[in-house]
């Protein structure tokens, strides 16, 4: 052996070693303050500008409910328009060119981008039980997804999932999949109730209903982002600038929900529609927008880093979400918009974000200014008008209207909006939902 060989040997062990040494070390563990001030000094900058303080109406920085003060900007970016400044007049462009470069900006700029080699999800049913829901027979299965973590032990994911099909059902059924707060999962009940429950209400039509547990995938703190399925990608390494944040990792776990659901029976796997309110009205649209496999998807009060255009004053803004408690659910990219750049300067604006699910239908929701107002509800209705032109293209209804709603009017196309009169909830808007749905998902 030379001496030359002998030396590019000596150099390929201690990478392999120090590649084994990497593997075995435990995930980095920083706060969230320390994190985002991590991602500050990589984007060089100093300073970010507060978000709205939705709790001080005399605060300097109180967040804005007059609508003669929510549109600083005047122009939102074209979906219909590529990077050359072609008009996009065909599907197949929209298809081939345009959907690509909105991705990318979405990927780069807002949500982070998911690695190519995300590892493979074991499902196992832990436990099945026959039950009733109301006055409906229900088998109910509790689902473990572990993710594998052959990469980098140090990481565990298990992902928590519960599937519920009408027991007499003579088939494979529509289905509807919450992205869940943890714990708040309810339990099936023979009382009789004033209202029936969401999952009651699916039931009466023969669909079933799910419900996965996002931080089950990734926890919704910053100091999270070494553990969970981000940390297991990174090996206990902070993130890259446009790694995913969590809104995109929940969306992930959906979709490898989804995947199992392709391989029970008891599913009609081209029949699923996705479900989210609030933190997880965001991860719903992102899913349905990245994950063409879900047939439909209820918005609920998602607001800002979801339905709602980023280019308007009103309730929460970029610059909250750019923050300490929130930004762990986007890529560090989105920092920079929070300063020294302004919303303006983003490439995209969320009614591309809904474009991206055309030509499957959508449904945005949100509560009255009195008790919902931070998400926006005409930010987001909006954002629905400005995706028409995508729908229309593509051979599918808008909403028919840029003029919002009074209170409780149901707008819709393809793309459908309605503001309810409660607060911070997708309750009133269930019926609405599963009258909309029903043109789309249909029992065998």
């Amino acid at each position: 052996m030379s001496r030359k060989s002998g030396s590019v040997g000596a150099a390929l062990a201690l990478l392999a070693a120090l590649a084994c040494a990497a593997a075995d070390a435990p995930p980095v563990q920083l706060s969230a303050q320390e994190d985002h001030q991590r991602l500050m000094d990589l984007l060089h900058i100093v300073t970010l500008r507060p978000g709205a303080n939705g709790n001080n109406p005399q605060a300097p920085n109180a967040a804005n409910y007059d609508e003669s003060k929510a549109n600083p900007y005047s122009n939102l970016p074209d979906p219909l328009v590529l990077k050359n400044g072609k008009k996009v007049k065909s599907a197949k462009v929209w298809w081939s060119q345009r959907r690509p470069e909105i991705v990318e900006d979405f990927d780069r700029e807002i949500y982070g981008r998911v690695p190519a080699d995300t590892p493979k999800v074991n499902w196992e049913v832990l436990r099945t039980a026959r039950e009733v829901n109301g006055d409906i027979p229900i088998v109910t299965k509790k689902l473990g997804g572990h993710v594998d973590n052959s990469s980098y032990p140090q990481v565990t994911v298990d992902i928590e999932l519960t599937l519920t099909t009408p027991a007499n059902a003579h088939g494979p059924v529509p289905l509807i999949l919450e992205l869940s707060w943890a714990g708040r999962v309810p339990q099936p009940t023979t009382q009789a109730a004033a209202e029936p429950t969401w999952q009651q209400q699916v039931l009466s039509k023969g669909w079933g209903y799910a419900s996965i547990i996002p931080t089950s995938i990734q926890a919704d703190n910053g100091a999270g982002l070494t553990q969970g399925i981000i940390g297991l990608m990174n090996k206990g390494q902070p993130r890259k600038l446009d790694d995913w944040g969590a809104l995109r990792a929940w969306a992930w776990g959906a979709s490898r929900a989804l995947d199992y659901f392709q391989t029970d029976p008891s599913v009609d796997a081209k029949q699923v529609g996705l479900v989210g309110h609030s933190r997880y009205g965001k991860a719903a649209l992102v899913a349905m927008a990245f994950d063409y496999r879900f047939a439909i998807v209820f918005v609920s009060s998602s607001g800002e880093g979801g339905a709602k255009i980023h280019r308007r004053n009103w309730g929460e803004l970029l610059e909250n979400v750019a923050g300490t408690g929130e930004y762990h659910w986007m890529a560090g990219n989105f920092l920079k918009y929070a300063g020294p750049l302004t919303a303006n300067d983003l490439p995209v604006d969320s009614h591309e974000l809904i474009a991206l699910c055309a030509p499957r239908p959508v449904f945005i929701s949100g509560g009255a200014t009195k008790g919902d107002g931070w998400v926006d509800a005409k930010g987001m209705f909006l954002a629905a008008a400005a995706a028409g032109p995508v729908y229309q293209l593509l051979g599918k209804k808008d909403l028919g209207t840029t003029e919002f709603p009074s209170i409780e009017t149901l707008i819709d196309g393809d793309i459908a909006f309605r503001q309810h009169a409660g607060g911070h909830t997708p309750a009133p808007n269930w019926p609405t939902f599963l009258a909309f749905a029903s043109r789309y998902l249909k029992s065998h």
